[in-house]
Parts: structure tokens; C-alpha cells; sequence
């Protein structure tokens, strides 16, 4: 083999080598990229199921009792599974992030390393291989120049000596010499030659191996190990569509649940409960009558008049407590009297239900923890060595005292109850009243007027028990402040009305500090005019000057109407 040949050959494997080289980084590097990106992967999973977890979180009723009411919906209580079904489903996914780093993350990344160490130890062994091919090679050319140097030695020396051999001039010494140095020369050519040609061999059979044997053993490696880590990666990507497979049947589980509870939703069921839990018992108020005000009414009184109409009569003081304002009540935002007879009949009569079931509860837990106790003193009595059967005296007794006042406030509410479930104020016979109201339309506008007939009762004075629209009755004097009409557009509808003319007067018997809108501020002793009745909504329209005017209790005023005007105070 030529030495152009050789060193085309040397170049070729080393050109080899370094392709090899790079394109086995290129897979590494291929392999941690994807690597990378199933951990982006898996991150994304996390953090998408910490977000449902959260959102699920976010959505869930709060432990109150706005839960309890809500629960009775069925479109509530499907949303509810629906967050329920959410939060598994969102621990799929937390499945596949686990997943995902368990199967794939880090079994690539152990991989990985074995992959980069074993590369290393090829292409050491390739490089080691072609080093020692080279040095064989060096070896070789000295060898070879030695050899040729030797040559040309000997044949200079053999030159000399012929050349003195026929000079006659040069003695038989100087000849001598010159042979001897010649035979020298061919014997260090020789010897050149032998070493020369054992180098050759020696390097033929490496390069022979190095060709035929070592470097495609390496290669092959190289190969097989370029293999596996592409079938690793092939199983890698394989499993990566496996672990999101796995979880496909849950997932459909949980989305079939959330589709069940879509369909377990009853819209009738549902606004049936609405009215059940509004309803609110009032009957239907019958046609209101038209009222006459076209007869003539006598706009003042004079003190002559004031004085006998105040010596007439002298109707005693009312309680102070007004009837109800419905349906232009202005709802109280506090908490409410404790029999809730601010809510209407049916309202009430849940919330004193439902307080009757609470104070059962109470009693019948302390009842369950007096049971224990007597049956713990029992046992000390007959085994005293276990304690004190006196000690529990003090705890029985104060179980005791509970009972007895748990029972005293469930008797209260009782009472209550039947009050507004039968026990009704027995009305008397009264003249019927006729009056004129405007009913309202979505849109808040007036439309025609309305007849309604209801009774009345003829009175110069307060009404000790007036009905309120519920149904029950105010029975004692109350120092609640009243409460005033409080509807935007009851106050527009008398503020757009033309001035009234007085048809009484009225003596304040309680101070009213008149703070809500609509109203007039009055003290004790106050004489003013009266320009409008009760209606039955437990209000008289009073005027204090002819600018200042507005309503006050009825039950906080003693009134006294002009005899041509005097007819009936209705309640309703």
C-alpha cells in the first residue's frame, strides 16, 4: 500500500470518527430536549390541576347557613357534584404529572448519563485504536528512511573503494580501509533492510486488524448504542401517550357525573321550593271603592272649635306601637323581634318552626348527657372506689336548669306558632270602607285605579287591636319605634298630589323624632292639623304649617276630626 494511499485511508477513518462523534452528541442532546419537554409537560399538568383544585376550591359553598338554603335546589346540589367530579378530575391530572416524571423524566434522565458514559468509552477506544495505528505507521517510515539512508551509504562507500582499488597511487593500506568501511556500509544496509521489512509486516497485520477488526468492532457499537437510544426514546414517547390513555376512563367517569348531576336538575321542583320558602300567606285584598272627596270640608279650625272638640272627647291614650305598613313596609335589616312577627304569616310561621326544631335538639342533647351522667353516678354508687357519685350533683343540676329553661322558650314559640297557625283575634262587625289605590306595573308607572272594599272600625280615638296584613295583632303598647312608609313611590304619588285641606286637628301624646323620609317630627303636648286619616296602615297625614307636613304614628297622637268630617278610621 502506497503512503498516499495509507494517509487517504487514515483520514478517511479519522473524517469517520468525528461524523460519528457529532452525530452521537446530536442524539444525546435530542434526548435531553425531549426529556425537557415532557417535564415542561408534566409541569403543565401540575399546575392545571392546581388551578381546577383551586377554582373547585373557590366555588365551594361556605359553612353557613346560606348553604343549608341553597342545598334544597337541585341546580345547587348538581353544581356542588359538579365541583366534586372537578376536583377529581383535576387529580387525573396530578396523576399524569406523576406519571410522566416517574416513567419518563427520570428514567431519561438515568439514560441519559449511562448514554454519555458509554459514548465516552467508544470513541476513547476509537481514538486509542487510531493512535496506536499511527504510531505503527511512524514507526514504519523511520524504519523505511533509515533503510534508504543505509543504501546510499553503502553504495558511496563501494563507489570509494572502487575508485581507490584502481588508483596506483594509493597505497594498499588506504585501499584496505576503504573496503573495510564498504562491507561496513552494505552490513548497517542489511541490517536496515531486516528491520524494514519487520516493521512492514508488523504494520500490515495491525493496519489489516485495525481495518477488519478494531475499528468496526467500535463502529458497531457505536451502532448498536446509536440504536438503543433511539428505542428508548420510542418507548419513551410511547408511554408518554400511555400514562394520558390510563386516565381516559376516570375522566369519562368524571365527566359522566358531571352529566348526570346536569340532568338530575328539576326547574319545576326548584320553583316550587321558591314558593314554598316565599310564600308569604297574605289573602288577596278585594276591589277598592271609589272615594267622594268632592264635598266641601272645612280647611281650619278655630281654638273655640279645638277647645269643645277637645272637651267632647277625650278618647283614651292608644299604645304607641303602629300597625304594619304593608305592602309599603320598609324591611328592617336588623335581626327582627324574636316572635319574627315582622314576616308574613307563612315566613313566620317556618322560622318558628324551625326555631321549635332547633330548641328540640338542645334538649334533647342535654337530656342524652343527663341520661350518661345518671348512669355514671349509678356505677359510682355501686362502685365507689371509681369516684365520687356526689361530684356529679353540680353538672346534673346545671343540666337540669338547662332542660327547664330549653323547655320554658320551646313553650314561648309554641304559643306562637299557634297563634299564627289558628288561634285568630275575633273581629267585630264594622262598616266597610272604600278607597282608591294605584297598582303598579313592571315598568312603575300607575295604571287604572283599583276598588277595594275593607272593613273598618268607627273609633274617635287609636285603635287598641288593629289587624295587621298578616293576620295577628298588635296587643300591647310598644316602645319599638314605628315604622314608616318607605316606598319611593308611595312618597311620589302623595308629593305630586295638590295641598289637602284640613279636616281635624290632633295633640301629640309621645315625642316622634320623624328621621325616616315621609315623615314629621313631633313633640309631646304638639298641636297639629290633620289632613288625612289613617288608612288603616297605622299613619295620620298631619300638617304642621303650610309647608311643613308629613305622617306620624296614629298611636302617638290623640285626634280629633270636625263634625262634618268625622266618619270611620279603618285598619287593615
Amino acid at each position: 500500500m502506497t503512503e498516499e494511499k495509507m494517509g487517504l485511508c487514515w483520514s478517511g477513518t479519522k473524517d469517520q470518527f468525528d461524523n460519528l462523534e457529532k452525530h452521537t452528541q446530536w442524539g444525546i442532546d435530542f434526548v435531553e430536549r425531549y426529556t425537557k419537554f415532557v417535564k415542561e409537560r408534566s409541569e403543565i399538568e401540575l399546575n392545571y390541576a392546581k388551578q381546577i383544585r383551586n377554582l373547585s376550591k373557590k366555588y365551594q359553598p361556605k359553612k353557613n347557613s346560606r348553604e343549608e338554603e341553597e342545598n334544597k335546589y337541585s341546580s345547587c346540589r348538581a353544581f356542588l357534584s359538579t365541583l366534586n367530579e372537578l376536583n377529581d378530575y383535576a387529580g387525573q391530572h396530578e396523576l399524569v404529572s406523576e406519571n410522566l416524571t416517574a416513567q419518563i423524566i427520570a428514567e431519561l434522565g438515568k439514560y441519559t448519563q449511562e448514554l454519555k458514559s458509554e459514548r465516552k468509552t467508544h470513541f476513547h477506544d476509537g481514538r486509542k485504536a487510531q493512535q496506536h495505528i499511527e504510531n505503527s505507521w511512524k514507526q514504519l517510515e523511520s524504519s523505511k528512511r533509515r533503510f534508504e539512508r543505509d543504501c546510499k551509504e553503502a553504495d558511496r562507500a563501494q563507489q570509494y573503494f572502487e575508485k581507490m582499488d584502481a588508483d596506483i597511487n594509493v597505497t594498499k593500506a588506504d585501499v584496505e580501509k576503504a573496503r573495510q568501511q564498504a562491507q561496513m556500509r552494505h552490513q548497517m544496509a542489511s541490517d536496515s533492510k531486516n528491520e524494514y521489512a519487520a516493521y512492514l509486516q508488523k504494520f500490515n497485520q495491525e493496519q489489516n486488524d485495525h481495518y477488519y477488526s478494531v475499528i468496526p468492532t467500535i463502529f458497531q457499537k457505536i451502532q448498536d448504542m446509536e440504536e438503543r437510544r433511539i428505542e428508548r426514546l420510542g418507548e419513551s414517547m410511547r408511554t408518554f401517550a400511555e400514562v394520558d390513555r390510563t386516565i381516559l376512563p376516570i375522566v369519562g367517569k368524571c365527566l359522566d357525573g358531571m352529566t348526570k348531576a346536569a340532568e338530575s336538575i328539576e326547574a319545576k321542583n326548584d320553583s316550587k321550593q321558591v314558593v314554598d320558602s316565599y310564600k308569604s300567606g297574605f289573602e288577596a285584598p278585594g276591589d277598592v271603592e271609589f272615594e267622594d272627596y268632592g264635598q266641601a270640608m272645612k280647611r281650619a279650625v278655630s281654638e273655640t272649635s279645638l277647645s269643645n272638640s277637645r272637651g267632647e272627647s277625650k278618647p283614651e291614650k292608644a299604645a304607641k306601637r303602629p300597625g304594619k305598613l304593608w305592602p309599603f313596609i320598609k324591611k328592617n335589616k336588623g335581626s327582627g323581634p324574636e316572635d319574627f312577627s315582622h314576616l308574613p304569616p307563612e315566613q313566620r310561621r317556618k322560622k318558628l318552626q324551625a326555631k321549635i326544631d332547633d330548641i328540640n335538639k338542645d334538649i334533647q342533647k342535654e337530656m342524652d348527657q343527663r341520661d350518661a351522667l345518671t348512669k355514671m353516678k349509678d356505677v359510682y354508687i355501686k362502685n365507689p372506689q371509681m369516684g365520687d357519685p356526689t361530684s356529679l350533683d353540680p353538672r346534673l343540676g346545671e343540666i337540669a336548669q338547662n332542660i327547664d329553661k330549653l323547655q320554658a322558650e320551646a313553650q314561648k314559640f309554641e304559643g306562637w306558632l299557634a297563634e299564627v297557625e289558628g288561634r285568630l283575634p275575633v273581629k267585630s262587625d264594622a262598616p266597610k270602607r272604600q278607597s282608591v289605590v294605584f297598582s303598579e306595573t313592571p315598568n312603575n308607572a300607575p295604571v287604572a285605579p283599583v276598588t277595594v272594599t275593607t272593613t273598618v272600625t268607627v273609633t274617635n280615638n287609636c285603635a287598641q287591636d288593629r289587624e295587621s296584613p298578616d293576620g295577628s295583632y298588635t296587643e300591647e303598647p310598644s316602645s319599638e319605634p314605628p315604622v314608616k312608609p318607605a316606598d319611593p313611590e308611595f312618597d311620589d304619588e302623595f308629593e305630586e298630589d295638590e295641598t289637602l285641606p284640613t279636616i281635624g286637628t290632633c295633640k301629640a301624646l309621645y315625642p316622634f323624632d320623624g328621621t325616616n323620609e315621609g315623615t314629621i317630627s313631633v313633640a309631646e303636648g304638639e298641636l297639629l292639623y290633620v289632613i288625612e286619616e289613617d288608612k288603616g296602615d297605622g299613619w295620620t297625614r298631619v300638617r304642621r304649617n303650610e309647608e311643613e307636613e308629613g305622617y306620624v304614628p296614629t298611636s302617638y297622637v290623640e285626634v280629633f276630626l270636625d263634625n262634618n268630617t268625622k266618619g270611620f278610621k279603618t285598619y287593615i
